[in-house]
């Protein structure tokens, strides 16, 4: 696994996602939506509810979500 992939769940991430801000829009079956507006437009951040997220998804979410491995060290 990559060093900077942390092991963690889905619910576990989307309370790190509302202290960034973002909120919950829907959910879809094991699929959780989340959206944050700022100045520079909106996020919208799908995040499945799993026991464990995968490295890829983990770093795909970091990205859409415009979010630093060191910035989800703080919020964690």
């Amino acid at each position: 696994m990559p060093s900077s992939f942390r092991s963690i769940s889905g619910k576990k991430m989307v309370k790190i996602l509302e202290k960034a801000g973002f909120f919950v829009v829907s959910q879809r079956g094991s699929h959780i939506k989340l959206k944050r507006n700022s100045q520079t437009g909106t996020a919208i951040v799908i995040v499945p509810d799993h026991k464990e997220i995968t490295p890829g998804t983990f770093k795909n979410i970091l990205r859409t979500a415009n979010l630093s491995l060191a910035d989800f060290d703080t919020l964690n």
